[in-house]
């Protein structure tokens, strides 16, 4: 489990908490029963964010955060993996992160690339049979054939 996935499951344990949560008629009458609602507003605050900060699928060399952006002429990832990303670990240090659970989460990896199909890649071509010229029939064979 990365840190996005951790916190998806801190935020469904608390929205599912304030849907269970019951309000009786005197908290009502008091104001008091805006904590449910709180709770739940913020719990979709928090999925706004996470939405926003994913694994970006364009880049496939290394497991970079959508949301954080990218920087420079070549439009290098400003956060090189999901993990390290600011303004996920600020809202999972909001939801009770501590440096044990941040050591003890996985990396996420890499997307894989998306293969271009009918292209040739530097592998295949390098990986291609060369032609020699023993293949030359001996009819075309010049006066000076080097074989």
């Amino acid at each position: 489990m990365d840190l996005h996935a951790w916190i998806t499951q801190q935020v469904d344990a608390r929205e599912a908490l304030a849907r269970e949560a019951e309000v009786d008629l005197w908290e009502v009458a008091q104001g008091g029963c805006g904590a449910a609602a709180t709770t739940l507003r913020r719990c979709e605050a928090d999925r706004r964010i996470l939405a926003r900060h994913t694994l970006d699928p364009d880049v496939t060399y290394e497991p970079a955060c959508k949301g954080c952006g990218t920087y420079g002429d070549m439009g290098l990832s400003n956060v090189d993996n999901l993990n390290d990303c600011p303004e996920l670990l600020n809202l999972a240090h909001a939801l009770g992160l501590t440096e044990e659970i941040l050591a003890g989460l996985d990396r996420p990896q890499p997307p894989e690339s998306k293969r271009r199909d009918g292209a040739l890649g530097l592998a295949d071509i390098l990986a291609t049979p060369p032609i020699t010229t023993s293949d030359v029939p001996e009819e075309l064979r010049g006066p000076r054939w080097k074989p």
